[in-house]
């Protein structure tokens, strides 16, 4: 596995993958010991990442290689779904992959997205309105929607 580290205004991000498809995008992430450093690696995504947190960029265009069982990679495909700038709840988007009694089930599955940001799990929140779960973080989540909802640039 390839890696390289990104700064942005949420804090360094992890980018790992094969060296042309991103398979990892962590925030605080440690390589693991056997992962080789190449700070030319993942180019395309750093500049789009530069350009989102710019409040220049909407959607991310780069190559992925996403490893998770069928059912994960349903989530995650409907999370890139969610419109930029909108919320859905844990249950709406149960209900976008055909499956509305396994809230928790998704809730699981996007807790496991490997590519954060790009995959925009920040996007799903609590059914009252409530920032939920974020790996990252719940001010990081609150600092991307911001973002996304015009509050402010980041970068």
């Amino acid at each position: 596995m390839i890696y390289t580290t990104t700064d942005s205004p949420i804090g360094e991000l992890l980018l790992a993958g094969d060296g042309a498809a991103l398979q990892l995008l962590h925030m605080d992430g440690t390589p693991a010991a056997a992962w080789e450093r190449d700070d030319d690696a993942f180019a395309e995504v750093r500049a789009q990442l530069a350009e989102y947190f710019a409040g220049d960029r909407r959607d991310f265009d780069v190559d992925l290689a996403l490893a998770g069982t069928p059912f994960q990679q349903e989530v995650w495909e409907a999370l890139r779904a969610i419109p930029y700038g909108e919320t859905i709840s844990y249950g709406e988007l149960a209900q976008r992959v055909e499956r509305p009694w396994a809230s928790r089930a998704v809730g699981a599955a996007n807790g496991r997205n490997p590519v954060a940001i790009i995959v925009p799990c920040h996007r799903v929140i609590g059914a009252d309105g409530t920032l939920t779960g974020y790996g990252g973080g719940l001010e990081r989540k609150r600092t991307l929607l911001d973002l996304e909802h015009g509050v402010r640039p980041l970068a």
